[in-house]
């Protein structure tokens, strides 16, 4: 990956792994914009975060974020910048044929949402669960849960 996609994977991560939502306002910061997320217009994606969350303080959305950025990411060539085309979307298996996954991506397609709701996603042949993506550039695009 570019330097500026590890820079911004490891901030994500290590923010996830310390527990404390707050932690990504650092990350949050070195866009221009927020990232896409389900929050609205007028609130803050770590306070939609921590409302959302199960547990009211986002330790949810904090294991779920690190979750997937322990897998490595989908590489989507879109734009036409030749230099800075390429999306990482995490994890790998967003963007994977959900209906004919190896016996490594099933386990890690397990592992991430339990065995019932992967079996859900094979039969539909459709992610739905957290997908988060960085530009080439290290630009935070979006962290979301699609459906």
């Amino acid at each position: 990956m570019p330097h500026p996609v590890d820079e911004m994977h490891a901030a994500l991560l290590a923010a996830a792994q310390a527990g404390n939502l707050e932690d990504l306002r650092e990350p949050l910061e070195w866009n221009e914009m927020m990232p896409e997320t389900a929050a609205g217009a007028d609130e803050h994606p770590i306070d939609h975060w921590r409302k959302t969350s199960a547990d009211g303080s986002g330790h949810e959305i904090l294991r779920v974020l690190a979750s997937i950025l322990e897998l490595p990411p989908a590489e989507l060539p879109l734009g036409k910048d030749i230099e800075n085309n390429i999306i990482y979307v995490w994890p790998y298996l967003a963007e994977a044929d959900l209906a004919n996954l190896t016996a490594t991506q099933a386990s890690d397609l397990e592992r991430l949402v339990g065995a019932e709701k992967a079996q859900t996603m094979r039969t539909d042949k459709k992610w739905s669960w957290w997908r988060l993506t960085i530009g080439a550039d290290g630009t935070w695009h979006s962290f979301k849960k699609t459906h």
